[in-house]
């Protein structure tokens, strides 16, 4: 027990990673109801766009305080442009097709960034180093807090905060409602839906991005393979907290970070499971926890925010 406030802030903090992620895909379904596949690579682009910033762009020696900064918009810039060209050109001519047409080009638009990226840095083929925040890790109580994490505790609730007044208070945000609940009708109302579309890929490749530098922060390196699994994951935090709601999205992304930590941590101390506590069984244990949401609340923590359209 004396563990537990510790696997608790451990479990927020990779939860709010996951969180991060989720977002993208939630929106790009609660808008044009697709699963963007690919969108776990738009968050390992974004990782490897603050990588070339700080390995090409910067002088050697600049210190984090200001590189950290202009790795963050050379992520962003990067999986920005990845997503909205995704979505003109891969996306769009598709809008229209069968459901399982976009979904199988995800999944090859998925293997293409991957295999694009390995070409880029022929290095990438083992986990490459990411720059890290110098200083110690910092105790409160019994909780320690590694400085990668710092980044990742100031990030996630400011893009919530920024993400919530966007949707909220903007005409923009006001736009993305209307096309989520009925594009045609929004079309009919003078609503870009095509913008608002792009908006929506544009919004969820920049916190993607912001997750993909917290990644290698906390980690400490990154490699072109990162996106696959993480992807799922928040592709299961968007489900557990209810697809198409931007909120659930980091509700479903803590609550799985937090049930993964905590098995991870106790599983292996009860008689005879030693070996389901490993760190190879945290993945199972996250899509048990989907599973059995599936089956009880198949709507998700807080409920499906997508109108059923004729």
């Amino acid at each position: 027990m004396n563990e537990l406030p510790q696997q608790l802030v451990n479990g927020l903090l990779l939860g709010s990673m996951y969180g991060l992620v989720a977002i993208g895909y939630t929106m790009v379904y609660g808008i044009v109801q697709l699963i963007n596949f690919a969108h776990g690579e738009i968050f390992m682009t974004g990782a490897f766009g603050a990588l070339t910033v700080y390995l090409y762009i910067l002088p050697d020696g600049t210190s984090m305080a200001i590189a950290l900064p202009l790795m963050l918009v050379g992520a962003v810039m990067v999986s920005v442009i990845v997503a909205v060209g995704a979505e003109r050109f891969a996306y769009r001519p598709l809008r229209n097709a069968p459901r399982l047409a976009p979904l199988i080009t995800a999944i090859g638009l998925s293997l293409a960034l991957q295999q694009a990226v390995w070409a880029w840095y022929p290095d990438a083929t083992s986990a490459l180093t990411f720059p890290e925040i110098p200083g110690g890790p910092f105790e409160i109580g019994n909780v320690t807090i590694q400085t990668g994490d710092v980044f990742l505790l100031v990030a996630a609730p400011i893009s919530m905060a920024f993400l919530g007044y966007f949707v909220m208070k903007t005409r923009t945000g006001r736009g993305m409602q209307a096309t989520a609940q009925d594009p045609d009708t929004a079309k009919l109302m003078g609503v870009n839906t095509d913008r608002i579309i792009v908006i929506a890929f544009a919004l969820g490749a920049a916190f993607a991005a912001i997750g993909g530098v917290a990644y290698g922060l906390k980690y400490g390196q990154i490699d072109f393979r990162m996106g696959f699994l993480l992807g799922l994951k928040a592709f299961t935090a968007a489900v557990l907290g209810g697809i198409g709601n931007i909120y659930g999205a980091m509700i479903g992304g803590i609550a799985l970070g937090i049930a993964e930590t905590l098995a991870t941590a106790y599983i292996a101390d009860i008689p005879g499971m030693d070996k389901f506590g490993s760190n190879a069984w945290a993945d199972v244990w996250a899509f048990v926890l989907l599973i059995l949401v599936l089956l009880f609340r198949p709507q998700g923590l807080l409920g499906e925010r997508v109108a059923d359209r004729a």
